[in-house]
């Protein structure tokens, strides 16, 4: 049948997703097809009255037509449809901030579509509205020109604020939750609040020794309250736990050290040979389980024992703390210091020692690299960064292992001619035999080299099929200890940092030399600050004339 309009675009997003796990999950297409009926007119309510029995095949291949299409395009095509964003960044990806210009982040408005969420998040399949200029407010200097919205329509708000980053913002629908315009990760704004942060949990490495001795000491005090803040802080502190929030119904069910609840936590008095083990097993941030077995001091296992006496399953087991009451503590030991920076400090100090210990100043440069990457995962595991092992996992190992294949047989190959030349050689004594033994030699050292290459990069790829690097990079993980790192051993930044995380980090590039430590706040001395910025906005002009 023939839809309305609205009806059928969102029908659009759904045939989209056919080919997606996310259409298969019972939550995901109850909330779609709740949603999608509102945006029905009364003839499509009366005849669409199950998900089950519309079929989207014939706009699913329609989509797949039109992706296919996309990718076909030519290269004159392509170079329009880049000339064009190119012409739309300029004008609307800069801004001026205290006389310089700074690039924006993600200027464009995200269009309506299917909420996705992570893991099962019940509030899946619903409509994501389109965000209009009358839902927008703007952000500028008095004396600024304001962006014109467009044709026929206002703002929500204009507003000038210098207290704040955002330069637009809204609320989006599914959550309420208000959606920002900022700046670039790579402007000096963020590159300062980034370093900020990380000069914070340097300064807890001065006082994390006094931090844990006194909440050790916290394991046998006589107030209930207090020993609770103490395996809090504990956890938070050896197994990197975020703090955690209340959560409301409707929001998917994930928790944090302060949030646990007694299903959440088993017992043993031994496992697998550790004696008192706490056994962890929930939903963190972003619906991803955090599963862990760990052996505690016998005061902490005693102490989550008693917490847990008389509860039954949705009993909190912290259930005389919250996250406003261990912050407010955290305030008290250090200024600044959150759960977030144990996070940040715990995860650059894992980086930094574990490439201390990994890294062979003589081994070539592909396995350092992996010496990094190993590194890095540990750092992932202690953050329980995981991902799903992606779809073309498989396929790539598959096409790795038939390239070793290849370099093994061709290694062979080389090595039986070289065999038979040299018997050739010491039959005849002839310099061309001699010669040509020396270039096999050579192709064989080059051989086998790039078999060690790609032996080492199916081993990296194997390790991490489960885990993702990227986000304690980007998120916790000291930049400059990776820039120390590179300048020390002669490995190319390139190769630890793409484009977008060497632009984000371009502060640290500037800043850090081979001997910087970040356990030791006097490595840096001399060169620990930022950059001046060179371009003023008089230069922003002259350049632009």
């Amino acid at each position: 049948m023939k839809l309305s309009d609205h009806a059928e675009e969102v029908a659009g997003f759904y045939a989209r997703m056919l080919d997606h796990d996310y259409t298969t999950k019972e939550v995901f297409n109850h909330n779609f097809f709740h949603d999608w009926v509102k945006t029905m007119n009364e003839e499509e309510r009366r005849t669409i009255k199950s998900l089950s029995k519309c079929d989207f095949q014939e706009m699913h291949q329609y989509f797949l037509k039109l992706s296919e299409e996309r990718k076909n395009r030519t290269k004159e095509e392509k170079q329009k449809i880049k000339e064009e964003n190119l012409q739309i960044q300029n004008e609307y990806g800069y801004c001026i901030l205290d006389g310089h210009k700074q690039r924006i982040g993600n200027f464009r408005i995200e269009p309506p579509g299917l909420f996705r969420g992570r893991g099962n998040h019940p509030k899946m399949g619903m409509l994501k509205k389109r965000i209009m200029p009358e839902d927008v407010i703007i952000n500028c200097s008095k004396d600024s020109k304001v962006p014109a919205p467009p044709k026929g329509h206002k703002w929500k708000e204009v507003r000038h604020d210098n207290s704040v980053t955002w330069l637009a913002c809204w609320t989006e629908n599914i959550q309420n939750n208000f959606k920002y315009i900022m700046l670039n990760p790579s402007s000096r704004l963020k590159g300062e609040k980034d370093w900020k942060k990380y000069e914070t949990a340097r300064c807890l490495h001065k006082v994390i020794d006094k931090i844990r001795a006194d909440y050790r000491a916290d394991f046998k005090h006589k107030e209930m309250r207090i020993r609770q803040r103490a395996v809090a802080l504990y956890f938070i502190d050896k197994l990197a736990l975020r703090a955690g929030n209340e959560k409301d119904e409707d929001e998917a069910d994930t928790v944090g050290c302060c949030s646990l609840r007694y299903e959440h936590i088993k017992l043993h008095e031994e496992l697998n040979g550790q004696p008192y083990v706490v056994e962890f097993d929930f939903l963190g941030k972003d619906s991803i389980r955090y599963q862990n077995s760990v052996s505690v001091p016998k005061r902490v296992f005693k102490n989550v024992k008693l917490f847990l006496k008389n509860k039954k399953e949705n009993d909190d087991l912290f259930d005389r703390l919250n996250t406003s009451v261990l912050n407010q503590y955290l305030r008290e030991l250090m200024d600044g210091l959150t759960a977030k920076v144990f996070r940040t400090y715990n995860a650059s100090r894992t980086l930094e020692e574990q490439l201390e210990r990994l890294t062979n100043p003589d081994d070539p440069p592909h396995a350092k690299l992996l010496a990094y990457n190993r590194a890095n995962r540990a750092v992932a595991v202690l953050c329980n960064h995981q991902r799903s092992v992606p779809k073309s996992f498989a396929k790539s190992m598959e096409n790795l292992q038939k390239k070793i294949d290849a370099k093994r047989e061709q290694i062979s190959e080389i090595t039986t001619e070289a065999k038979q030349i040299k018997a050739d050689y010491k039959n005849h004594k002839q310099t061309s035999k001699k010669v040509a033994y020396e270039k096999l030699k050579k192709r064989l050292a080059s051989a086998k080299e790039a078999l060690s290459k790609l032996q080492l990069q199916a081993t990296d790829r194997d390790e991490n099929k489960e885990i993702a690097l990227s986000t304690s990079k980007l998120n916790y993980l000291d930049p400059r200890i990776s820039v120390a790192w590179c300048k020390k051993y002669n490995v190319p930044i390139e190769k630890i940092f793409n484009r977008t995380q060497r632009e984000k980090f371009q502060w640290a590039i500037d800043m850090a030399t081979c001997d910087y430590k970040f356990l030791d706040v006097d490595s840096d001395r001399s060169t620990n600050k930022l950059k001046a910025e060179e371009s003023d906005v008089e230069d922003m002009i002259d350049d632009e004339d």
